[in-house]
């Protein structure tokens, strides 16, 4: 066991190298870097490492809370999660947990493969993606075919908003410290404005996007881009990237011009881009929003639940999350159920404005 600032590069290099092995898309949240950006903001944080011999041969990133209660690395901001083990290793999840002294071990996106885990899910989502690895004018095609009138209304209110607002100009790995403190700004108000709550208000996650803005490895980086009108941010996104995958995280955009659509003129450049870039696919994220539905090509499954041990840290771990979890998965099983939710969460937001 060991915090995530405390492996060798060996340690490092070996799990680069799983995970260059596995037959899942290369997610940037899998990667060690990301672990340890997250061991810097977060003092639980650890990585339990499996050996054979003097070989490691997997790796299980986690968080440990009171009695033992176990978490995936970042968990309610990670897009992506689950251990990172060698090809065909067969490993027994309830000696792993002893070894890791954890009673329960809790995910809410691991990601298609973890066989390890994935019997232990409670439920099973979609993870919304764009497939660019024919570059961006097949997409470009697919959406013709598939969502021709989003398509066009949204090149039209594109060229619209060269005209009137000022001419557009897109960057996609912007590195002003200036334009990612105003997307996390406008990003904090999208969360009041919707009821929902301000990521941003947690330190830790402030502090980690600030952290992984600076990291700059082959396969997980920090990617800032923005769309401008003359030198004003329209639109900005923040995600992290790997040579295949870039995992879309905050997007957010200036409400004055929400007419404009500037998010979703925002994805198409960023998708154009990354594929000038040679990379394959956006990973969206879970969670279902019209502009995901617009935008994507295909989806992967991700899987929530958790694996516990008998004991009291795993009776902690039910009452702590399962009754809200189901909650949740009720409301979301019943479109119209949640569609009065989300109005509910805007109109409380509302009156806490005024």
């Amino acid at each position: 066991m060991a915090r995530p600032g405390e492996l060798g590069e060996g340690e490092r290099e070996r799990w680069r190298a799983l995970r260059a092995a596995a037959e899942t898309p290369r997610n940037p949240f899998m990667e060690p870097e990301f672990t340890e950006a997250v061991g810097l903001v977060r003092p639980r944080a650890r990585v339990a490492v499996v050996y054979e011999g003097l070989e490691p041969v997997g790796f299980l990133p986690h968080e440990r809370g009171p009695l033992g209660q176990g978490r995936a690395i970042g968990l309610g901001v990670s897009d992506a999660q689950g251990a990172i083990l060698r090809p065909g290793l067969h490993l027994d999840t309830g000696q792993l947990l002893r070894a890791c002294a954890l009673s329960s071990f809790a995910f809410d996106n691991l990601e298609a493969g973890q066989r390890l885990f994935v019997r232990y899910a409670a439920e099973e989502h979609a993870t919304y993606v764009i497939d660019v690895e024919k570059g961006y004018e097949t997409y470009e095609s697919v959406l013709r075919a598939q969502s021709p009138k989003f398509l066009k209304t949204t090149l039209a209110k594109e060229r619209r908003l060269g005209r009137q607002v000022g001419d557009l100009r897109f960057v996609f790995d912007e590195r002003d410290p200036v334009a990612l403190r105003t997307l996390m700004g406008w990003k904090s108000a999208q969360y009041r404005r919707t009821g929902r709550r301000d990521r941003f208000a947690r330190e830790w996650i402030t502090r980690l996007v600030g952290r992984l803005a600076w990291t700059r490895a082959p396969e997980c980086s920090g990617t800032l881009s923005v769309l401008y009108a003359g030198q004003r941010p329209l639109a900005a996104h923040f995600g992290l990237r790997s040579a295949s995958v870039l995992a879309c995280w905050f997007p957010a955009y200036d409400s004055e011009f929400a007419k404009y659509s500037p998010g979703l003129v925002l994805h198409l450049r960023m998708a154009e881009a990354a594929a000038a870039e040679g990379i394959g696919m956006l990973d969206l994220g879970r969670g279902a929003a019209e502009y995901k539905e617009a935008l994507r090509t295909g989806e992967l499954p991700v899987y929530e639940g958790a694996v516990t041990r008998p004991g009291a840290g795993a009776a902690l771990h039910w009452l702590s999350r399962e009754p809200a979890r189901r909650a949740h998965s009720f409301v979301r099983a019943r479109p119209r159920l949640a569609s009065l939710a989300a109005r509910t969460l805007k109109g409380a937001a509302r009156l806490r404005r005024t």
